[in-house]
């Protein structure tokens, strides 16, 4: 079993690394206490786990001596290990403690009747992590941005992003723009097949109506450049480590044009992305015609 530990001081990022690792099908633990770690991973071992990241840090107090041990154990029974200490300059941890106005976990857990200032916290953590940074590979975060650990965390860690998932949406304008869309494209300039009498009780879904807008060059020009601005831009969407991008794409009723053009947008990028489909209008007729049964 390939197990990721991801290690070092509080404010580095461990839980942006861990996340990353979660998005691309790792079964992730934060904050897990060194005596279970070989219990643990023995257990998800046992359940057929393939790909585990967990999280320790500092909280685990004197334990953490044990977790060199805990590692090579770990890897005499055969498990690919790898451990990723995350550091960061003081002034960049105090930096980011005070954008977050976040307590430190030394501080919580200190047992003193005198609370320590946030710099006695982190040099605190950093003593106690001393032993850990040269277990495995160590990365600075401090001038890096979120996206950019999260590109060195996959890249050290050899793992593949997981695939994008698109979401094309149909909706009618006269209900509302769906607010979870991320890109919205409008196609009420094109004919419009509701004003075709026995294209009137159908929808995009039915064969006569694609068909007919098969056949109107504006119609295919629309679908073309939605497409080509989609080509263009998916890649810069992808290196933001985005999981989910929701397409919406309206017209009047939300029944002829837009989930025509749903439809072909789809299966344009079936064989890319994840795909997902979902027509709005198409659902909140039906139910209204369920409901008048």
């Amino acid at each position: 079993m390939r197990v990721i530990l991801i290690t070092g001081l509080s404010g580095s990022g461990k839980s942006i690394a861990l996340r990353v690792l979660e998005d691309d099908g790792y079964f992730c633990i934060d904050n897990l206490p060194v005596r279970f770690l070989q219990e643990v991973i023995g257990h998800l071992n046992d359940q057929g786990a393939e790909r585990v990241a967990v999280a320790i840090d500092s909280r685990g107090g004197h334990e953490l001596a044990e977790l060199p041990s805990l590692v090579h154990g770990l890897a005499r029974f055969g498990h690919d290990v790898k451990v990723l200490f995350l550091d960061a300059r003081n002034d960049t941890l105090v930096q980011r403690y005070s954008e977050t106005r976040r307590r430190h976990p030394m501080s919580l857990a200190n047992e003193s009747p005198t609370v320590p200032t946030l710099t006695e916290s982190i040099d605190r953590e950093r003593e106690l992590l001393a032993e850990l940074e040269g277990l495995g590979l160590s990365i600075d975060t401090s001038d890096l941005q979120p996206n950019v650990l999260r590109t060195w965390v996959r890249d050290v860690v050899g793992s593949e992003r997981a695939a994008l998932t698109l979401l094309f949406e149909s909706f009618a304008y006269k209900t509302g723009v769906p607010l979870d869309a991320d890109l919205v494209f409008d196609v009420r300039c094109l004919p419009n097949p509701f004003y075709v009498p026995q294209l009137r009780p159908l929808n995009g879904l039915d064969q006569p109506v694609a068909s007919y807008l098969d056949g109107i060059a504006a119609v295919q020009q629309m679908v073309g450049d939605i497409t080509r601005f989609l080509e263009n831009w998916l890649p810069h969407y992808i290196l933001e480590n985005r999981s989910y991008l929701t397409i919406a794409v309206g017209c009047t009723g939300g029944q002829h044009r837009s989930v025509y053009c749903v439809e072909r947008l789809a299966a344009t990028f079936r064989d890319r992305e994840q795909v997902l489909v979902r027509h709005r209008g198409v659902a909140m007729r039906a139910q209204a015609a369920a409901a008048h049964r």
